[in-house]
C-alpha cells in the first residue's frame, strides 16, 4: 500500500465527542459561556457555577453523576438547621457530668496502672449524648428497636452515663478494666463481659463497622420475610476517623448501599487524629472518607465548624474563607487549635479578605474559632446531622462529624466530687 493510500489519522477527540449531540451549536454556547466566566472571572467562580449548577440539576430529579466532595463547610447551613426539641441547658449539663465521670473513672485506674482512654469520649461526647437523648430507640416498646456499635475507647463515657441513670453503681466505676473481684467492668463493649448493656463487640480491627451494615441487612431481611418487625429499627455505628484505615471498617459500604439500607448511619468522629499524631499529616481526612463514602453510595452528612464559624461564612461573599478551610491540611487545622490569635491572623487569614474578616474579632474570638467551635462539639449541629441522616431515604447515611481530639469545653461538674449523680 503506497503513502498515498494510507488512511489518514483522524485528531484526537474527548469521550464526549463520541455522544450523539442533537444540537451542537447549544453545546457551543455553552463552552463559549464557560470560557467567558474563566477570562472575566477567574477559574474558583467557574468551578463554583459548575457545582450550583450540578446541584441544582440533581435537585430537580436530573440523573447526573454525584459529585465525589462538597466544599470543606457543613452539609446543612445554619439557616436549614431544624428546631431543637431538648432542654440545651440540662443536656448540657450532663454531657459535662458524664464527662467528668468518664475522665474520674480513667484517672482512678491509671494510680494502679491500669490505663484507659479519655480523649476518645472527651471529644465525642455530644455525638454519643445527643442521640440517647433524641434519636436511639429502646426495646422495651416494641423489643426491637436501635443497634448500637459503640466505639470501644469511648466505653468510659457510656459507662459514666449508666451511673447517672443509677445503673451502675460508684463501686462498679472505680472496678473499670478490674474485672477480677466481681464487680468490676470490661474495658471494651463485649456482651458476654456485661450482657445488659453491650450488645456486639467492637474496637478490634474494625469489625464494629463492618458488623454494623451486615446487622442492618439482616433486619431487612427478617422484616421482608415477616419473621420480626424491624421497620423501625435503625443501626449505629460510632467509629474514629484512624479506625478507617482497617480494610474491615470500609470492607461492606457497597453492599450497604446495593441494598438500599438506609437503616444504617456511621457517625465518624473527625478529631484528625491517631493514638500516635495526625491522622495523615499533609491530607485531609474529612474530604477522604467523603469521597470514599459518596463513591460506593452513601448520603454524606458533614458538620465540621460550630456556631461562632456562621457570621463568618455568611460575611464570606468572595469564597475566600470557604477556599481557605478547604485547602489547610489536618496537620496544619491541628496546628491552629494550639496557638495564639497572632498566629492565626498570620498563617491562616492571609490575603486582602480574609484579613478584612479578621479585623471584625476579638483575639479571643479568633482563638475560640479553633480551640473549640467544632461543629461535633456542638449540640444543636449533631441534631441536624442526626435529624438529616435519619429522614434520608434509599441509601446508608455517614455522619462526618469534625472534633477536637481531648476536647473537654464545658466539662467541668464539681471537682470535689467527681462522681456527681
Amino acid at each position: 500500500m503506497s503513502d498515498s493510500s494510507r488512511p489518514t489519522a483522524s485528531p484526537p477527540s474527548s469521550e464526549l465527542d463520541q455522544l450523539p449531540d442533537r444540537d451542537r451549536e447549544e453545546t457551543a454556547e455553552w463552552q463559549a459561556s464557560l470560557d467567558a466566566v474563566i477570562r472575566n472571572a477567574g477559574p474558583d467562580r467557574a468551578v463554583y457555577l459548575i457545582r450550583r449548577v450540578h446541584e441544582y440539576a440533581a435537585r430537580a430529579g436530573l440523573r447526573v453523576p454525584g459529585l465525589l466532595t462538597t466544599d470543606y463547610v457543613n452539609t446543612i447551613p445554619a439557616a436549614a438547621q431544624p428546631m431543637f426539641d431538648g432542654d440545651i441547658a440540662m443536656e448540657t449539663r450532663i454531657t459535662a457530668l458524664n464527662r467528668w465521670n468518664a475522665a474520674a473513672m480513667v484517672t482512678r485506674g491509671s494510680r494502679l496502672g491500669l490505663g484507659g482512654h479519655i480523649s476518645t469520649y472527651a471529644s465525642a461526647a455530644w455525638l454519643y449524648e445527643i442521640g440517647f437523648n433524641h434519636f436511639f430507640r429502646g426495646k422495651e416498646q416494641d423489643g426491637s428497636g436501635d443497634q448500637l456499635f459503640l466505639q470501644g475507647h469511648a466505653s468510659p463515657g457510656i459507662y459514666a452515663r449508666a451511673f447517672l441513670e443509677g445503673r451502675l453503681s460508684e463501686q462498679q466505676l472505680d472496678g473499670f478494666r478490674r474485672e477480677a473481684g466481681g464487680h468490676g467492668l470490661p474495658s471494651y463493649p463485649h456482651p458476654r463481659r456485661l450482657p445488659w448493656l453491650w450488645e456486639f463487640p467492637t474496637v478490634s480491627m474494625g469489625l464494629g463497622p463492618l458488623g454494623a451494615v451486615y446487622q442492618a441487612r439482616f433486619n431487612r431481611y427478617l422484616q421482608a420475610r415477616g419473621i420480626k418487625d424491624t421497620s423501625a429499627s435503625r443501626v449505629w455505628a460510632f467509629l474514629g476517623d484512624g479506625e478507617t484505615d482497617e480494610p474491615e471498617a470500609t470492607a461492606a459500604l457497597t453492599l450497604a448501599s446495593r441494598e438500599g439500607l438506609d437503616n444504617l448511619t456511621f457517625v465518624i468522629n473527625c478529631n484528625l487524629q491517631r493514638l500516635d499524631g495526625p491522622v495523615r499529616s499533609n491530607s485531609k481526612i474529612v474530604q477522604e472518607l467523603e469521597t470514599r463514602f459518596r463513591g460506593a453510595g452513601w448520603n454524606v452528612v458533614k458538620t465540621l465548624w460550630g456556631e461562632a464559624w456562621d457570621p463568618l461564612l455568611a460575611q464570606d461573599t468572595t469564597g475566600d474563607l470557604v477556599r481557605r478551610l478547604s485547602e489547610e491540611p489536618d496537620a496544619q487545622m491541628q496546628t491552629f487549635a494550639a496557638r495564639d490569635a497572632a498566629y492565626i491572623r498570620k498563617n491562616f487569614f492571609v490575603g486582602d479578605a480574609l484579613s478584612t474578616l479578621s479585623a471584625t474579632l476579638s483575639d479571643a474570638q479568633v482563638v475560640e474559632l479553633f480551640e473549640n467551635s467544632r461543629g461535633g462539639h456542638e449540640p444543636l449541629k449533631v441534631y441536624a446531622a442526626y435529624r438529616a441522616a435519619v429522614e434520608h431515604r434509599g441509601a446508608p447515611s455517614v455522619i462526618l462529624a469534625q472534633t477536637v481530639k481531648g476536647h473537654t469545653l464545658g466539662s467541668r461538674s464539681n471537682p470535689e466530687t467527681p462522681t456527681t449523680r
